[in-house]
């Protein structure tokens, strides 16, 4: 009979241990957990501090008493491994309930112990009021302090995955909320111009985005106060600690198990280690990164998960080899959704990969389902791929819904060495509710087809704003005027794409021309009616002129008063006072009785809601309100600079379920303008 004693009870150790038995009834198979707990949901701890999972049971996925009672598996909590014997197979044990010390004999040993958070020798981070947030204990001290301590605000050190959803949950709380992020972005996975659109919805919701800082030292003065690098402090009642993992390996180097530059231990490709009989699986291991062939690290659930059910056939005696992992992943922040697979571009640079020579990549955006179908919502996607080969090396996608599937069928078509024309291919579920007849993974594919055939160009999403700007690039913005009044292209020249045609001679053909339009198509059509006239020097800005502004967020924010937190401006032109962005999205008025017109824009994008309400102004007398009924989240922003713009009054901007209305009174006729 076989003894396999597994260290670590929680993702791939649990799975291990139910696999081994559903293939072995005779195997003797013990867990030995450090921690109280074992097969817990730790994805869902952050939800349950929010309260948005209600039930702390329901995290709980196994108890020792279910695997015993289920599989025949001696379940052992609060007893850790503290050394390996490797000569004599045998393991020293702490059992931390009686304080004493025992020793477990084994045939095979699988080490799952998992990570733990990075906590820095930084001075005053052994405050109580600084917590880190990786087991169920973490989670029910982070939960009794905020119900204990009338808690009004928190930082989150950190801004990767664990840090923003926290973030997320902590102002579910209703608390003021700070996020401290050393990088110059957010979701570290993500590449930056991704990852601002992350930005843009953390500022949005009223949370402090601080980037590009680290934490110089705490002082618990009954509140946290928190100093940074750059000199500047806040104040805080607690803190959540989030700004990375280490393995658990320390039991393995003192077995002399090799780990690689980061602690990770290094295993073959059937999970051995350079010791006989003793097997790694889970965080604490490098693996292969499935499309560079590079070793990482990679602290998931999914792959640990899988890892342990593969170890237990291997150890059963089937014949398989792990191929490695892509890194998937996926996160809800605040309202946004993002997701990613494979490599991302500072990892294609850090292999001294060059841009448009190496590899190249496309950014869309397209809607979630079919724009004529309600509730359709924008999703950016990116999609990078080898030149030469045309393999799709990764993927990143932002948005509201639908982000997860798209991922996921990209994560699967790199698994199966898919290429851009594979993904033209790709035959994928559609219905109105679901998708459009071509996928943003289809449309993805068609747009990087252009770039290989030499179709269309496209801008870097950063453009140098020089003194001297419009004597080398123009602008073209080809969108309405409607959509115009909503956000305007600093320095753009606006011809709409229906004009276009009639006034080409309105543009300098000496001139390199970057063309904007709300997501890309109409600039692509623009693009190619250029081309076909002789224009030479031609680009799309990826993503249109939603995602510059997304990208250019920050900048925006802070010097033309988009989403000014806290702030009222003084029009100079009018005298009037312009409320922020954060206060028209919550503006009620007792406006007076004037007639009150419905508008219902449900399934429509933002932009042909904008188009529609311009035109439906014109129908309208001096003092009648206009109620808008939209399904576009973008709507919310927009319509704030549209009234800016047109000089009306935004007497209301709410979102109520799934809808996003707006109370626009009429101030004055085109005429009067």
């Amino acid at each position: 009979m076989k003894k396999i004693v597994i260290i670590g009870g929680v993702a791939g150790g649990a799975s291990a241990a139910a696999r081994l038995r559903r293939l072995d009834e005779e195997a003797e198979i013990i867990i030995l957990e450090r921690g109280p707990y074992i097969s817990y949901a730790n994805c869902g701890l952050p939800y349950y501090i929010g309260d948005i999972i209600d039930n702390r049971d329901a995290l709980l996925l196994n108890s020792p008493e279910d695997l015993k009672e289920k599989y025949n598996v001696d379940v052992r909590v609060n007893n850790e491994a503290i050394s390996i014997d490797k000569d004599n197979k045998e393991i020293s044990i702490k059992n931390k309930e009686q304080n004493k010390i025992y020793k477990e004999n084994y045939d095979e040993l699988i080490i799952s112990t998992g990570s733990s958070p990075l906590v820095p020798p930084i001075d005053g981070i052994d405050s109580d009021k600084i917590m880190p947030l990786w087991t169920v204990p973490d989670t029910d001290k982070i939960k009794n302090f905020i119900d204990t301590n009338n808690v009004k605000s928190a930082a989150v050190i950190g801004g990767g995955f664990i840090g923003l959803e926290m973030a997320h949950n902590l102002y579910e709380l209703g608390l003021d909320v700070s996020i401290i992020e050393r990088d110059e972005q957010v979701m570290a996975p993500l590449d930056k111009e991704m990852a601002a659109l992350l930005h843009e919805e953390i500022m949005s919701k009223g949370v402090e985005l601080i980037l590009g800082d680290g934490v110089e030292s705490f002082k618990d003065k009954g509140k946290v106060t928190i100093n940074l690098e750059s000199g500047k402090s806040l104040e805080k009642d607690f803190v959540i600690l989030s700004i990375g993992v280490r393995p658990n390996s320390e039991i393995a180097k003192d077995a002399g198990i090799e780990l690689n530059d980061k602690g990770g231990i290094k295993v073959n490709n059937k999970f051995e280690t350079n010791i006989e009989n003793i097997y790694a699986i889970g965080d604490v291991i490098e693996v292969d990164n499935f499309v560079s062939k590079d070793k990482t690290m990679i602290p998931l659930a999914g792959p640990a998960n899988k890892m342990g059910r593969m170890i237990a056939d291997l150890i059963s005696g089937f014949d398989k080899e792990y191929i490695g992992s892509l890194g998937t992943a996926v996160a809800k922040i605040f309202d946004l959704t993002a997701a990613n697979t494979g490599l991302n571009e500072k990892a294609l640079k850090d292999k001294g990969l060059e841009k448009r020579k190496d590899y190249d990549f496309v950014i869309i955006r397209q809607n979630s389902h079919a724009g004529y179908y309600p509730g359709a919502t924008q999703l950016t996607l990116k999609v990078i791929f080898d030149l030469k080969t045309q393999k799709i090396l990764g993927a990143q996608a932002v948005g509201y819904e639908g982000v997860d599937k798209r991922i996921d069928v990209i994560s699967t078509s790199i698994k199966f060495g898919a290429t851009i024309k594979d993904l033209t291919e790709l035959e994928l579920a559609y219905a109105p509710p679901y998708s459009s007849a071509k996928d943003p993974v289809n449309m993805a594919g068609f747009t990087a087809e252009n770039v290989i055939n030499d179709l269309v160009a496209f801008s870097d999403v950063n453009i140098e704003y020089g003194d001297n700007l419009e004597e080398h690039i123009t602008l073209l913005d080809v969108r309405t005027p409607a959509e115009v009044m909503a956000f305007e292209i600093p320095g753009a020249v606006n011809i709409p794409l229906n004009e276009l045609r009639n006034r080409l001679d309105e543009l300098d053909k000496n001139k390199h021309i970057v063309v904007f339009c709300a997501i890309g198509v109409r600039a692509y059509n623009a693009l190619r009616l250029l081309k076909n006239n002789g224009f030479k020097d031609v680009c799309i800005y990826p993503g249109g002129a939603r995602y510059f502004k997304s990208i250019n967020y920050k900048d925006l924010y802070e010097n033309n008063n988009i989403d000014k937190e806290d702030k009222k401006e003084t029009n100079e032109n009018e005298g009037d006072e312009v409320m922020s962005l954060k206060d028209m999205k919550n503006a009620v008025t007792n406006p007076e009785e004037n007639r009150v017109i419905n508008l219902n824009c449900s399934g429509m994008q933002c932009t042909a809601t904008l188009t529609e309400l311009y035109q439906h102004m014109h129908s309208m007398k001096v003092g009648d309100i206009v109620e808008v009924k939209a399904t576009d989240p973008d709507f919310s922003d927009d319509v704030i600079n549209w009234v800016k713009s047109n000089g009306h009054t935004l007497l209301s901007n709410e979102k109520v379920g799934d809808h996003y209305i707006a109370k626009i009174k009429k101030e004055k006729n085109e005429e009067d303008k």
